[in-house]
């Protein structure tokens, strides 16, 4: 009956390095999208937004207009009353009632007068509105202009990466499946704590890649012999040589290319 392999240190260093390699694919591909669907999003918000401007501006000049009907047919009743009134007047028995009723009339040609001002106020306010209303459509029209552009530019880079990117991501709880949980989970905690989402990364220059700190001649031999996993002292992220580095990224892309 055959043996199962025993799993090396190094075996998990390689492991390790490639699941490195594939996320910092992944990271690569949001990158080239960078902003852009935040930009959409904002956008969409900003052009929504507008719309509803729009909506809201047209029902106050609805309303407006409303106003202005009520108000003229307020001012078609009170003539029909003046008229009333005036005819009354001619058949009057005293001055007490003719009195009277040119109060009535005098109350009917204020609530014209009055009526008439509303009117000129509410024509105004619709002016203002329709002002705003021109600005609002140009630049919801400009806006909308930007945002086709802005999802057409995302929409080609999605075509050309979402493929690719689903792709890697699987591969990537692929290859967490073949290390252990204390690694992946110490993967995973090194990866949110650097900017750069490097977690493993190799020894360039006598120094862990994109350090300045200098390991040491005795550290960076130890690391050659993979015999044990060594994080940088400095910034806790795990180490392999340059040798192991350079053979894992040959590997894995000639995989890239296949995806």
């Amino acid at each position: 009956m055959a043996t199962k392999k025993e799993v090396t240190i190094e075996d998990r260093l390689r492991a390790l390095y490639d699941l490195q390699l594939i996320d910092s694919r992944v990271d690569e591909i949001r990158n080239v999208r960078g902003e852009l669907p935040l930009e959409v999003r904002d956008l969409e918000d900003e052009v929504l937004g507008l719309n509803t401007r729009l909506e809201k501006l047209h029902e106050g000049i609805a309303d407006f207009d409303e106003q202005i009907k009520n108000k003229k047919n307020l001012i078609e009743e009170s003539k029909a009353l003046i008229k009333k009134y005036s005819e009354q007047q001619k058949n009057v028995r005293n001055n007490r009632e003719f009195n009277s009723l040119s109060k009535e009339v005098e109350y009917q040609e204020l609530e014209i007068q009055l009526a008439e001002k509303h009117i000129k106020e509410f024509k105004v306010q619709i002016e203002q509105k329709n002002i705003v209303i021109d600005e609002t459509k140009g630049k919801l029209k400009e806006r909308d202009e930007h945002l086709k552009h802005k999802k057409s530019e995302l929409d080609e880079i999605l075509a050309e990466t979402e493929k690719e990117e689903k792709a890697l991501l699987k591969k990537s709880e692929d290859y967490k499946k073949q290390i252990e949980d204390r690694l992946v989970q110490a993967y995973t905690r090194i990866r949110s704590n650097v900017k750069n989402g490097l977690a493993v990364v190799p020894i360039e220059r006598g120094a862990s890649g994109g350090s300045f700190f200098t390991i040491p001649p005795q550290v960076q031999m130890e690391i050659a012999s993979r015999k044990k996993i060594i994080t940088d002292e400095h910034s806790g992220r795990i180490l392999v040589d340059a040798e192991l580095a350079q053979e894992q990224r040959d590997k894995m892309e000639k995989m890239f290319s296949k995806l």
